[in-house]
């Protein structure tokens, strides 16, 4: 769980990151270059590496140097920076902090798709097109997954929630029963 001071520190080096990104015309790749980061830093073995007292600050650098090598060095230097101060949580809101500032910046939307199952491309296509109409901008949708929604599908975007999943369905004619039963 990130705290706070995390999440601000992360917003403070997104912002610096993409004034840098977009000063040398590399706001998408440096958006691929943070994701890579962040997921990195997540893998539990070189957290743990990252993390250790006795491992010497040389060390983690260079493992990050040779881990890193393909990324632009900023971004290295950004990943080296948050080591050094003890700020490795901070990579991911680092880059989802990016994220948002690119997202804006490129006037898109992210939305996420729950289903019951998989969704066939086709299917995609229709629901990114409306939710696209929905919010008046491109639309990025990321498709999850869960059984337990029976059927249906539920739709995020943002901080509005869009849950027309054969589960809530089921729920709200169930509260409608025991509210006539009453």
């Amino acid at each position: 769980m990130q705290t706070v001071a995390s999440r601000l520190s992360g917003q403070r080096y997104a912002q610096a990151i993409f004034e840098l990104a977009q000063e040398n015309q590399q706001l998408e790749q440096w958006d691929q270059e943070l994701r890579l980061a962040a997921d990195v830093l997540e893998d539990e073995e070189f957290a743990l590496f990252l993390s250790h007292a006795d491992v010497p600050q040389e060390r983690k650098i260079a493992a990050i140097d040779e881990v890193l090598s393909e990324t632009h060095p900023l971004v290295r230097n950004l990943v080296s920076l948050l080591v050094n101060r003890g700020g490795v949580a901070a990579m991911r809101d680092v880059q989802e902090g990016y994220g948002h500032l690119l997202d804006d910046h490129l006037g898109r939307q992210r939305a996420e798709v729950t289903t019951a199952v998989e969704l066939e491309p086709a299917e995609l296509e229709r629901i990114t097109e409306f939710v696209a109409q929905v919010v008046g901008r491109e639309v990025v949708i990321t498709a999850r997954v869960d059984e337990t929604i029976l059927g249906g599908l539920i739709v995020q975007i943002g901080d509005q929630l869009l849950d027309g999943s054969a589960a809530a369905g089921l729920e709200r004619m169930r509260q409608v029963v025991r509210a006539r039963a009453a």
